[in-house]
């Protein structure tokens, strides 16, 4: 039996988890502007590119970790022996691939010239290795905590954007961006380790089997590797076979697309404990029925935002990065279908097949994706720059997607069919025949997007409601109710 009443609701967690979302979206869009024209595409360009280094080896540090991590104790979360027994064997798994990778870090840092040039923002970026692997952030995912990561990220986010703001004055400061970037993700995973005594115990407790996890963490891993692969190798070979100036036109579109990502992803974080919890039990009737509302969101969702900022990439590249960067405009009207492909592919692989026990096919989806990710950044890069690493993250998702979907088969295609395709087709034309409009209307960049995107998507929703989509209606009702419960 579930003990749904003695669980955090569904809808709760997305709430705090859109609130969550809308700070990643936010704080970007208010921060980004500012530090893009200070830092000029040459200095993002080095922190990116940076960054990008950096994520191998924190990768390698974590072991799979993140993800395997919320499964594991979301499946013994209400045994506190076992669910602190599983939280001590991960974090000494963790504490012994952080030795190894700063071990192999510092290797590469003393002997690889490109690295040397950079060497105090390698050491900087470098801290979220540490501070993710002492964070346990899949532990409060795990007992759907969303309530305290929303509270806990949204504090230091704000505390990070007035030190951008007071700090970074000029071109040279890259590295205190850098450094203030590192506090905003992850300054917060030292709140985490301390607060974690309120659902665990600290003690040693004995009877430890590290062996049980490692053969579920490496594919876990693998499925990290490969995934790191594909989203972060565009900007690393751009850094080494282009120049910085190419890898800061390239982070300005990645930027606008993450930003966006967030919002077309935000219910994975929510559903996989959940989808996880449900599979235990085998209450598969519950698993399907989340799931399938999770890809209507999605549909509906990302849709509309690929398509207006397609129209809109040039006045959204201008308005958030200045107009230095008009070598972005393409490589973000290139990449942005993968606000699509990557939100399904969340849907089909993170929060299917993982609870289903497929993470094997996860896996071989993100090897697939790599490999062709990596081919084509060999073939498009040196042509094409910026814009054939784009073409290549989106024919790699591409990739992962049809991998993820041949397996699910029926399951998936139930799914798809039972999606509302004609409302959402006059939905999205409407809105385009207005929202287009607003392109030759002289108004400053500003006003140009908020009344073109109040227009497209107020457009677009408003002719769903009328229509009587399903998801529309519930989230419609779902927000009044918490309007008259705060009367």
């Amino acid at each position: 039996m579930i003990k749904l009443n003695e669980r955090k609701s569904i809808k709760s967690n997305i709430i705090m988890n859109m609130i969550l979302t809308m700070s990643s979206f936010l704080f970007p869009l208010i921060s980004f502007p500012y530090i893009s024209r200070i830092l000029t595409p040459e200095g993002t360009g080095k922190v990116s590119f940076v960054t990008s280094i950096i994520s191998y080896f924190s990768m390698f540090a974590q072991l799979g970790i993140p993800t395997y991590g919320i499964r594991a104790c979301a499946k013994v979360r209400d045994d506190k022996i076992a669910l602190s027994r599983t939280v001590h064997e991960l974090l000494i798994i963790n504490i012994i691939m952080n030795v190894i990778s700063y071990s192999a870090f510092f290797l590469c840092l003393m002997t690889i010239p490109k690295m040397l040039e950079e060497k105090n923002l390698y050491f900087i970026i470098s801290l979220t290795i540490i501070l993710t692997s002492i964070g346990i952030e899949w532990l409060y995912k795990a007992l759907e905590q969303y309530t305290y990561i929303t509270v806990r990220s949204i504090f230091f986010k704000f505390i990070a954007l007035i030190l951008m703001f007071c700090l970074i004055k000029s071109k040279s400061d890259y590295i205190v961006y850098g450094a203030i970037s590192i506090f905003a993700s992850s300054a917060s995973f030292i709140c985490n380790f301390f607060n974690a005594k309120k659902y665990v115990r600290f003690k040693y407790i004995g009877d430890y089997n590290l062996k049980k996890h490692l053969k579920p963490i490496l594919v876990f891993f693998s499925m990290s590797c490969a995934t790191v692969i594909y989203t972060n190798l565009d900007t690393v070979m751009l850094g080494f076979m282009k120049s910085n100036v190419d890898v800061g036109y390239y982070n300005a579109a990645v930027k606008i697309k993450h930003i966006l990502l967030s919002i077309v992803t935000s219910l994975g974080a929510v559903l996989l404990p959940r989808l996880s919890y449900y599979i235990k039990q085998g209450v598969i009737e519950e698993f399907i029925k989340i799931t399938n509302k999770a890809l209507h969101f999605v549909i509906i969702i990302a849709i509309p935002m690929t398509i207006y900022f397609i129209i809109y990439a040039k006045e959204g590249i201008y308005f958030l990065s200045g107009n230095e960067y008009t070598g972005a405009i393409l490589p973000m009207q290139i990449i942005m279908p993968t606000l699509i492909l990557v939100g399904i592919s969340n849907i089909t692989g993170i929060q299917m097949l993982v609870p289903l026990g497929k993470e094997k096919v996860v896996l071989l989806s993100e090897i697939c994706g790599a490999v062709v990710d990596v081919i084509l950044n060999l073939l498009l890069i040196p042509c094409f720059s910026a814009s054939g690493a784009a073409i290549a993250t989106v024919i790699a998702e591409i990739c992962v997607l049809f991998v993820q979907v041949y397996e699910l088969d029926d399951l998936i295609l139930l799914a798809i069919k039972n999606i509302e395709y004609k409302k959402i087709s006059v939905a999205i034309v409407i809105s385009i025949l207005l929202g287009y409009f607003c392109k030759y209307i002289r108004f400053g960049l500003f006003l140009k997007l908020t009344i073109s995107s109040i227009i497209f998507f107020g457009v677009y929703f408003i002719i769903l409601l009328a229509l009587k989509d399903e998801i529309v209606v519930e989230f419609k009702n779902q927000i009044f109710k918490i309007f008259r419960k705060g009367e």
